[in-house]
């Protein structure tokens, strides 16, 4: 009798903790019903109760396939390092680069331009031309090379449409004129104010240069941008101005033998104080003839292409 009622108590025991557990779970299930929210069958395992008591938030609720959340992951991690939209036309073109070929006065070049700020660019490039020209003066023949060579930056200012405005400076100025001088034996010729005549058996040769400083600053007036804000990739370009190069410095040198007019007392000019004299004063006139040219004219037409 006694080993029947310690197995019922064993029994009851037992089974004590599985039933308590029913009736909190079915307590939870009324709850969670009078709340609106959703209930877990009672009908799962005691595996499954198990799993819901340790992840609440498990049970219930569709497992996502390892091969959606790959997908997903994929999917956001190319929105996330998607190219930005395209700059949108009329912003500034921070990272574009102009070109332009020009002729202007200062010879054929070439320019490049990249922009600071909306109403800025800053602006460079290099010109070149030459020429051969022959002329006479004062009885003196001259076989002239002309050369323009200069290397420029600007900066262009916009206030208005494609108007700019552009202060700059011509870093290098090879500008120059070289000359060959030459008067043929028994020919007359004049420097400083006084005749003299060429040595025919040591006749008078010679040569000259005339150029500038190597630093000029500039100023200029334009219509045309290297890098137009609307987007467009081609540009037309006008600009006029002048570029202060200062006065001229002239230098020439003659020798041979010089002559009075006649033919009589021929000697030869490094050796006559006088003549040189006169060959100083001449330099001096052709100086003071260019010196008008101290501000020189530039005109610039040109095309520009902008990547």
């Amino acid at each position: 009798m006694r080993i029947k009622l310690s197995s019922s108590i064993a029994l009851l025991a037992l089974a004590l903790p599985f039933v308590g557990g029913a009736i909190c779970f079915a307590q939870s299930d009324l709850n969670a019903s009078q709340h609106g929210e959703s209930v877990v069958s009672s009908e799962a395992a005691p595996k499954d109760l198990l799993v819901a008591a340790i992840r609440p938030n498990d049970l219930g609720q569709p497992e996502v396939p390892a091969e959606d959340t790959v997908a997903y992951s994929e999917e956001s991690a190319a929105t996330e390092t998607a190219d930005p939209s395209p700059q949108a036309p009329g912003q500034p073109h921070n990272s574009r680069i102009g070109i332009g070929v020009k002729v202007s006065t200062l010879g054929a070049g070439i320019e490049v331009a990249t922009p600071l700020t909306r109403k800025l660019n800053v602006r460079g490039g290099f010109n070149m031309m030459r020429l051969s020209h022959t002329f006479t003066d004062n009885g003196i023949q001259y076989n002239g090379q002309v050369q323009f060579q200069s290397a420029e930056a600007h900066l262009d200012y916009f206030p208005i449409w494609g108007i700019h405005v552009s202060p700059g400076l011509l870093f290098y100025n090879g500008n120059q004129i070289t000359a060959n001088a030459t008067v043929p034996g028994g020919q007359t010729f004049s420097v400083g104010g006084t005749t003299y005549q060429s040595d025919v058996t040591t006749p008078v040769t010679g040569t000259g240069k005339l150029d500038f400083v190597k630093v000029a600053p500039s100023l200029m007036l334009g219509v045309g941008n290297l890098i137009p804000r609307s987007g467009r990739h081609y540009s037309f370009l006008f600009e006029v101005g002048a570029v202060y190069e200062g006065s001229a410095r002239v230098a020439l040198n003659l020798t041979g033998n010089v002559c009075d007019p006649g033919g009589a007392n021929c000697r030869p000019i490094s050796g006559d104080s006088v003549v040189l004299a006169n060959v100083t004063a001449q330099q001096v006139k052709i100086q003071h003839d260019v010196n008008p040219y101290r501000f020189f004219p530039v005109i610039s037409l040109g095309v520009g292409f902008n990547f």
